[in-house]
């Protein structure tokens, strides 16, 4: 019987992460701490805040930007963490999800407008989406160990490759399904590229875009969760605790937890998504 040699994938891999770990040490380094630094000052700042008061804050801004119903579903949800002695680890979670949602709505956003408007860069990047969210979420933990260390740098990194796919599938689609009578009018007029896509494209698209932020964020609420195994603070810590000492009730509270940040969140970028359309027309 003929024996097949072992494709040495895994050597490959290893050798090129250890390539790319040592060519970009020191940059990954200064990133890392700049992170991190950066992670704690926010939570801070949130923590020197009375936890009344950023619950306060927190629902006028659901009011404003969703509606009542989101606002009273704030300052209750809130307020019920904040009586499980949840209240650090809430906030921490909560930088954690805004700063990696940010870095990849800033990275997929561009991106998703480049494969719109181009197909030679559609034909590229969604097949690489398509890989990117069949591939096991633990699996992403791995990369950011080499790169970044145990922390909750690390765990921006994983959950920024998670989460990117849907900021920029639906940025793609919400410009593609904007009509092609309006992009012919804007053409008429003499209308560059760029304006055409600011003035027209863009605006109409809006809430496709904010239904791929809103799940951009689920995603990395999910996905920071699971990063608390390589060192990331918050919720998922509290999760991962409650699993090493087999305690079910404060696994439970953690979970509760995060279904109640998870909620809050959707509402509000939700109702951002609602109001868009009116300022767009």
């Amino acid at each position: 019987m003929i024996e097949i040699p072992r494709l040495p994938l895994a050597d490959w891999i290893d050798a090129g992460l250890d390539v790319l770990t040592d060519q970009f040490a020191t940059a990954t380094k200064i990133v890392s701490n700049l992170m991190e630094t950066g992670i704690e000052g926010a939570v801070e700042t949130l923590m020197w805040l009375p936890p009344w008061a950023s619950i306060l804050l927190i629902s006028l801004l659901a009011w404003r930007l969703a509606g009542a119903r989101t606002a009273v579903l704030a300052l209750l949800g809130l307020g019920l963490l904040w009586n499980l002695g949840l209240w650090e680890p809430t906030l921490q979670t909560l930088v954690l999800v805004l700063i990696a949602t940010l870095i990849a709505v800033l990275i997929g956003a561009p991106l998703g407008i480049l494969a719109a408007l181009s197909p030679t860069a559609y034909r590229i990047v969604f097949p690489v989406l398509d890989f990117m969210q069949t591939m096991p979420a633990f699996v992403y933990l791995i990369p950011a160990i080499p790169f970044f260390g145990l922390g909750p740098v690390a765990a921006v990194f994983s959950t920024v490759i998670f989460a990117m796919p849907p900021a920029i599938r639906l940025t793609t689609l919400g410009i593609r399904q904007v009509p092609a009578d309006l992009v012919e009018a804007a053409d008429a007029f003499g209308s560059t590229r760029w304006q055409k896509l600011a003035k027209v494209q863009l605006p109409l698209a809006v809430p496709t875009i904010m239904a791929g932020i809103n799940q951009t964020i689920m995603l990395a609420l999910s996905m920071v969760v699971i990063a608390a195994m390589i060192g990331a603070q918050g919720l998922g810590g509290e999760v991962w605790r409650a699993i090493q000492r087999n305690e079910a009730g404060m696994g439970f509270e953690a979970g509760l937890a995060v279904v109640i940040l998870a909620m809050v969140l959707d509402r509000i970028t939700q109702g951002i998504g609602r109001r868009n359309p009116s300022r767009a027309g």
